[in-house]
């Protein structure tokens, strides 16, 4: 006769699946609550325009960036639009890779475009 070996699996054996997607959860959660609560403490969140208690501003905000042409969400696309897309890309990436993100410059007053006398009184 043949005997028969009866495995006992642990609590754990089984029931992994469910704490696998438990424990997904929680720590997806936690990850969550962390990364809303650096969003609010950061101060990002008070320039975030999308949120539903800044409607009333949305219509207020100046959207124009002097020297940079914005393209209309729709519309054609052809050789010519994308060229001059192209050129005004190249144009604006010089002005970033001209600036020495490292030094001292782009912290200088006349850089943030703040009035040098106010500050050496």
């Amino acid at each position: 006769m043949e005997e028969k070996i009866v495995e006992t699996r642990s609590f754990i054996d089984k029931h992994s699946f469910f704490m696998f997607i438990t424990l997904s959860i929680l720590v997806s959660a936690v990850v969550v609550y962390i990364s809303m609560q650096m969003y609010n403490s950061s101060g990002a969140s008070q320039l975030d325009l999308s949120r539903p208690g800044y409607v009333s501003v949305r219509s207020k905000v100046d959207a124009t960036d002097g020297d940079f042409e914005t393209y209309p969400a729709n519309g054609t696309i052809s050789k010519t639009v994308i060229e001059n897309f192209k050129t005004l890309f190249k144009e604006q990436t010089q002005k970033i890779l001209d600036v020495d993100a490292f030094g001292g410059a782009p912290l200088d007053p006349s850089a943030l475009l703040v009035d040098d006398s106010s500050t050496t009184q």
